[in-house]
């Protein structure tokens, strides 16, 4: 069966761009470990760069990507800058995510015992 062909709008073609550099900047393991951590509770800068082992300028660098596309805010609060999501909406696409992996390891696990 073939898709019919409809037009597709600005607006539609906006927010699907909008949705992808959403994506896109969730696309990375840092991010996603940043993400995560975020979900939990709100993190300073230094307390993340600890976590991941990375310098601060690689670690600011993630956090800007992720604040650019809307998935962060920060609060300074004298030399120290908190990270928090802007909203929770990230956590059941970080679980949505998980599930995808476990779920294609288990068939190809199937796989595997059938071949």
């Amino acid at each position: 069966m073939r898709a019919s062909s409809i037009p597709v709008d600005a607006k539609t073609l906006n927010r699907m761009a909008a949705q992808a550099r959403v994506l896109k900047a969730l696309a990375h393991p840092t991010r996603l470990f940043i993400v995560d951590q975020l979900s939990r509770h709100e993190i300073c800068v230094c307390e993340l760069t600890d976590l991941i082992g990375a310098d601060i300028s690689t670690v600011s660098k993630h956090l800007s990507v992720l604040r650019s596309a809307g998935v962060l805010t920060d609060e300074r609060r004298g030399a120290q800058v908190f990270y928090r999501l802007r909203t929770d909406a990230v956590r059941p696409v970080l679980a949505g995510a998980r599930e995808i992996v476990q779920s294609f390891a288990r068939e190809q696990v199937e796989l595997a015992k059938a071949g």
